[in-house]
């Protein structure tokens, strides 16, 4: 508290830099995805819910919520978090064990969210993502040089974050998220690493392995599926035998993507026009939650969705620019770790609605349906606007 209390007093006698240009992409970007949730889930919302805005009211609360916990987060020291780093973990692990109890909350066949009073859920994967984001940036800082040793890159690399990732996939069947994670947490590191090499040979034997499977699958996935149609995760091959051909699949897992390319096609260079989807009638199903982008480029056309992109990417940018200005490390760090998350998910999710890799599900952030995810990422932003105060003017800004 008394790091509080003196940073406070400082404020008041220097000036410091506050980025309005990332405040104000955060809050358009919430709030056109309200827009576009209601838009995507009013018919659907009526008809199950009796209230077409019953969804966006949901995502309007928990934004708002989120919110507040920005502008106060924003206030407080960055290296006040490094105290508490392995609570961060601790947190992170006892959340994703609670889905094994009678608090876990099932839906559309995975158990993903933990009930809260109120009749809302929280997803223990959001929290997982802020805390490895707030865990590894002082693991790394601590580790410094010794992170050019291949035993400590392996170990920061696969020895903390495997932990969580497996959790993730194992215990919530979230494939996705469990990708975000290790890939927010590689990203920090490849800033990091003070051997570029080290970097670049992690990376090439990754891709490798990647394409090694999609060209096994390509060959021999749908013996795999006939032979092995028992087996734990089976539902992964296919989702990836029907990315190849979603037409032979369009009765089951190639349904929702062949969809959402209709919607894209059918939507043009600009669209529709707002609320004009012919997609979100029951063609797309909860078409408010991973496809909303489907429907945002069915309604508002290639020209929306360039928009939105052009929109992740200056978010994108100011981070960057912050993490580049600070002095500190551990802020850094931080910064790079919440652009990483973003980026990551915004990027995997065009690709999904794109069909331009297997579909997965996940979330567009601050447009998707999803009040853990929105919350969390406000939380995250609210980091990044802290760092970003502990730049002074006479620093210079980008």
């Amino acid at each position: 508290m008394e790091a509080i209390r003196r940073f406070f007093a400082r404020q008041k006698k220097e000036n410091r830099f506050f980025d309005f240009t990332l405040l104000f992409v955060v809050v358009f970007l919430i709030a056109f995805g309200l827009i576009m949730i209601y838009s995507a889930s009013s018919y659907n919302a009526g008809l199950d819910y009796g209230d077409p805005a019953y969804y966006m009211k949901r995502q309007a609360i928990a934004a708002a919520l989120g919110f507040v916990a920005m502008i106060f987060i924003s206030f407080i020291p960055t290296k006040f978090y490094a105290k508490f780093t392995p609570v961060y973990y601790i947190v992170a692990i006892v959340l994703l064990l609670l889905l094994l109890t009678p608090l876990s909350h099932d839906a559309n066949g995975a158990t993903r969210w933990i009930r809260l009073v109120g009749g809302f859920n929280l997803q223990p994967a959001e929290v997982a993502k802020l805390c490895m984001i707030l865990f590894m940036a002082d693991i790394i800082c601590k580790m410094g040089k010794n992170l050019g040793n291949w035993r400590q890159f392996l170990i920061a690399l696969f020895a903390f974050p495997l932990p969580v990732v497996l959790m993730i996939l194992g215990i919530s069947k979230n494939l996705s998220s469990a990708i975000i994670v290790f890939g927010i947490v590689y990203l920090m590191i490849f800033v990091a690493c003070p051997d570029f090499k080290k970097v670049l040979t992690v990376t090439a034997i990754g891709a490798g392995a990647v394409a090694l499977v999609i060209v096994i699958l390509y060959f021999f996935g749908e013996g795999i599926l006939e032979n092995f149609s028992e087996m734990p995760g089976v539902y992964r091959i296919r989702r990836i035998v029907a990315w190849f051909d979603l037409e032979k699949y369009a009765s089951d897992e190639g349904f929702q993507t062949l969809q959402s390319l209709y919607a894209i096609g059918s939507g043009g260079a600009f669209g529709k026009g707002l609320g004009k989807s012919m997609q979100k009638l029951k063609y797309i199903p909860e078409a408010q939650n991973d496809m909303i982008f489907s429907i945002l480029c069915e309604e508002l056309g290639l020209f929306g969705a360039f928009c939105v992109i052009i929109l992740f990417v200056i978010l994108i940018w100011r981070c960057m620019s912050i993490a580049h200005q600070t002095k500190d490390l551990y802020s850094a760090l931080v910064v790079v770790g919440v652009m990483g998350h973003i980026a990551i998910q915004a990027f995997l999710n065009i690709a999904v609605v794109t069909n331009t890799i297997p579909n997965t599900g996940i979330s567009l952030p601050f447009i998707s349906y999803g009040g853990s995810s929105i919350a969390f990422l406000m939380v995250e932003i609210g980091l990044v606007l802290g760092v970003g105060r502990s730049i002074k003017l006479g620093d210079g800004r980008s």
